[in-house]
């Protein structure tokens, strides 16, 4: 007998175990038996009354009723046409080689086929399917009596006739089965051969004990953890599947509550220092200053950080909101409750630009407050200091002693803040902005320089949260704020779409209308997804990318797939600069500009000396030009949802209505048009947000992938299940407040352990 703990070698053999670990990375029973069906095929019945939909990849047993070679109408040659009958169904199938398929294909004969919908005037069918001819079901002396039928079969469903004919290869009966699992596979290992180890394992498995207590199966009327894995693998009924599936959804997002729950109660028993709001301090101060009313919901933000700086133990605090809805000048005032107690600040910003934007920008709104040591600075003064890699080293040298002295309350820069040799006097708070541009290990780098051994406060903030932040949203431990309103004052940005293959005049008009906006006085950006200037990561995109494929480029001469045709920075800063554009001021900017090129086009352009700026990326996030009216954003197709919406964010940001025009060579209709005219139909961000994740799915929220082509849940949808996955929270709760360590619950530690492996888990800890 076997338990979920034992390795499959000892029970498959070493060359089976070996091809399972290579396709899988599974050693063990339990992987194995966690490797669920991802669908199955029936004798029919999982059509319904409804016909299925086009495009739908559908498996089904029938016989054939007809099959008669007819000509066809378009070109020379023959095809097979062939009338399945399928429970109270009847199909049609087309095969375009009959000469190959006919001996088969005849009369009579049951068969699986596996092949995706198509429709014709209103009637589906499936064109050249898979087929694997199956034996007749036998009885008993049949059984003994006959020899092994020989299965034959041809496209994906090859494999199952070829394993069939092995001597522990697939056991035929399972197709009378009224449901047939159908496995995740590879090339190298088939759906075939997963269903044949799975049957293997499970008659030699003992009964499995359940990790969940009586109480929760009983008030969540869940079976057991046993039958749920048996009835995953060879269900005889729909609603078999369904009460499975509910428990192991159930146990998926457990596991994760469980961890991070564990994770919780750790946090608690870190110290923090205290950074209580002080009565005539710089903070209040700066509130004196503030030249517009902060917004009911800063006000209300605000009151939630302070509470939480004002615990012994680290804030660990998501702050979202709506693109130029004010988060910065509550990270300030955050900032500044700290160093009214004693301790250092640092803002981390993704791009030079942005910290320099930063920089200048909170030194601004602070005045002489920010001028702590010079001549005329106010009595409660601190320093802003800004620190990058491109720095010279003097100015390098500087910004590193003033943090280290603890002269500087505030430390600004990119990722050059979490290098070996970068030491703070005292840091109490860590403000992450756009935090999902920056890695965990980034992060928690910052997290382990408090002093004497505590752990400084953590803020992240993001403007549209992108897939993995929703993931870790709903699964996560941070503590949420949101921000909704915009400042008083400021307009909703319209966006429009431009398709530049159906109407080319449109895009004449958009360098007209910037023209428009020059000349009273305004200003804009021209934004292009790569910089082309030959380097082989030309791309200034999203890390994240957009949310499906680029779109195929044409064949080369050679026959190679070619890139398709965008346009970018430096031919666009070219053509406009010398065409539409001629007579204005246009700047150019992007990522592989040196540091103080990159520096002076940004204060021109925030100066008004530029009238427009041409650029990359770089200016996605934080900048702040209030009189920015107008984005162009050419290739839109190239860019994420909430990459779109952050870009946008920077127009508008003063008294005047903002304009972002989406030009794409996209065809009406397609996915993509779909999906840039829902940015252009709303300004939501927390709307597009869910869109994001629909499209992009959840990713792998406990690893490192975030492209959504990975994801460590199996059966659980963050978009689908949050019913399931708060369930699981308030569960993991009730166990980890009487039992934090989990000694009590050996099977829920081991649940945990199982589902998470150990990079993930300490990839947690960090997160």
């Amino acid at each position: 007998m076997a338990t979920l703990a034992d390795r499959l070698d000892h029970l498959l053999g070493r060359k089976t175990a070996d091809a399972l670990s290579e396709a899988f990375g599974m050693s063990t029973v339990e992987d194995l038996l966690r490797h669920y069906p991802h669908r199955y095929a029936t004798q029919g019945a999982e059509l319904g009354e409804s016909s299925p939909v086009e495009g739908q990849h559908i498996t089904i047993i029938a016989r054939v009723e007809s099959a008669q070679e007819v000509p066809m109408k378009s070109r020379a040659g023959k095809r097979l046409a062939v009338r399945l009958r399928s429970d109270r169904h009847t199909i049609d199938v087309t095969f375009f080689n009959p000469h190959r398929v006919k001996h088969n294909i005849k009369p009579g004969v049951r068969a699986m086929f596996s092949g995706t919908v198509k429709y014709f005037r209103d009637k589906w069918s499936l064109t050249h399917p898979s087929y694997v001819v199956l034996p007749e079901p036998r009885n008993a002396e049949d059984l003994v009596s006959a020899a092994p039928a020989r299965v034959r079969g041809a496209g994906a469903l090859a494999g199952l006739a070829r394993t069939a004919q092995d001597a522990d290869g697939v056991d035929m009966s399972v197709f009378d089965r009224a449901l047939i699992p159908m496995y995740p596979a590879t090339r190298d290992v088939e759906s075939w051969t997963v269903m044949r180890c799975v049957r293997q394992v499970l008659d030699q498995l003992d009964p499995v004990d359940d990790p969940l207590p009586d109480w929760v199966l009983g008030e969540q009327g869940f079976i057991g953890l046993d039958e749920a894995l048996r009835s995953i693998h060879l269900p005889d009924t729909k609603e078999e599947v369904d009460r499975a599936r509910d428990r192991l959804k159930f146990d998926e997002a457990a596991a994760v509550q469980l961890a991070l729950a564990q994770r919780r109660h750790d946090v608690e028993l870190r110290s923090a220092p205290v950074c209580s709001r002080r009565g005539g301090g710089l903070a209040d101060e700066f509130d004196g200053r503030l030249p517009f009313e902060l917004t009911a919901g800063q006000i209300e933000v605000a009151d939630e950080i302070a509470a939480d700086l004002s615990r012994p133990h680290p804030m660990n605090r998501l702050l979202q909101g709506e693109v130029g809805s004010g988060k910065t000048i509550v990270a300030l005032r955050a900032m500044l409750q700290v160093i009214d107690s004693g301790h250092q600040c640092a803002l981390l910003a993704p791009t030079e630009v942005l910290a320099a934007q930063h920089a200048r920008s909170l030194t601004a709104m602070l005045g002489d407050l920010a001028s702590a040591g010079e001549l005329g600075a106010h009595e409660l003064a601190t320093r802003v200091t800004l620190l990058t890699g491109s720095m010279n080293t003097a100015r390098k040298r500087k910004a590193l002693n003033e943090a280290l002295t603890g002269d500087a309350g505030i430390v600004i820069g990119t990722h050059a803040l979490i290098q070996e040799g970068v030491e703070f006097f005292d840091l109490g708070l860590v403000v992450v902005d756009e935090q999902h541009r920056f890695g965990v290990e980034q992060r928690d780098s910052l997290r382990s320089r408090g002093r004497d051994g505590t752990s400084p406060h953590v803020l992240v903030m993001t403007a549209t949260p992108i897939p993995r932040t929703i993931a870790m949203t709903v699964l996560g431990d941070l503590e949420v704020s949101t921000l909704r309103e915009l400042p008083r004052g400021r307009s909703p940005i319209v966006s429009r779409v431009v398709p530049a293959k159906v109407h080319p005049s449109w895009v004449t008009r958009a360098w007209e209308r910037i023209r428009e906006e020059v000349a009273d006085g305004r200003q804009a950006y021209v934004v292009c997804s790569r910089i082309g200037d030959g380097d082989a990561d030309d791309l200034e995109l999203d890390p994240d990318g957009a949310p499906e494929p680029p779109p195929k480029g044409r064949k080369g001469k050679s026959g190679a797939q070619e890139p398709p045709e965008t346009t970018s920075v430096l031919e666009l800063h070219e053509m406009l600069a010398s065409g539409p554009l001629r007579d204005l001021n246009v700047g150019l900017l992007h990522g592989r500009l040196p540091a103080e090129e990159k520096d002076a086009a940004m204060r021109a352009f925030n100066d008004g000396a530029l009238d427009v700026l041409v650029c990359t990326t770089v200016v996605e996030v934080g900048v702040d030009v209030p009189n920015a009216t107008v984005m162009v954003i050419v290739d839109a197709d190239r860019f994420g949802v909430s990459q779109l919406h952050q870009l946008r964010g920077r127009v508008g940001r003063g008294g005047h209505q903002g304009l972002c025009l989406l030009v794409t060579d996209t065809k009406p209709g397609s996915p993509t048009m779909t999906r840039l005219e829902a940015v252009a139909g709303t300004t939501d961000g927390f709307e597009l947000a869910q869109l994001d994740l629909q499209l992009r799915r959840e990713g792998d929220v406990l690893g490192k992938a975030q492209s959504g082509t990975v994801t460590t849940l199996r059966l659980l949808s963050l978009v689908d299940d949050v019913d399931v996955i708060e369930a699981a929270r308030a569960f993991a709760r009730a166990v980890t407040e009487q039992d934090p360590g989990l000694r009590e619950h050996p099977g829920l530690a081991s649940m945990v352990t199982s589902a998470l492996d150990h990079e993930r888990l300490e990839y947690l800890d960090k997160a």
